[in-house]
């Protein structure tokens, strides 16, 4: 395991993403009701950046073409069958930690 500080909880607000770099993966990092989920960056489509996109509810729409993703579980909304990595995150106090590893 590889666990990382990622950000304060307050940096990415409640329905908000944001990309981030952490060991050498770029993640996108989601706030969903004050829940946190980290999934790759990367879209499956044309390797769009997930972390520039927009999060409806649980949904990140990739700022590329369209394609979207399920935050909680990292898989396509159109395709269940494909996803992108999820890693595992924890809050501990004011910061949000990810498992990299």
């Amino acid at each position: 395991m590889a666990w990382l500080r990622a950000v304060k909880k307050s940096e990415i607000p409640p329905g908000s993403v944001a990309e981030l770099q952490l060991d050498g993966k770029t993640i996108a990092l989601a706030n969903v009701g004050g829940q946190f989920y980290a999934i790759d960056n990367t879209c499956l489509h044309r390797g769009g950046p997930l972390g520039q996109g927009a999060l409806n509810g649980q949904l990140v729409t990739c700022p590329w073409h369209g394609w979207q993703y399920d935050v909680t579980t990292g898989k396509s909304a159109m395709n269940p069958a494909v996803g992108v990595t999820c890693y595992r995150v924890e809050v501990r106090g004011d910061d949000v930690w990810v498992d990299c590893g």
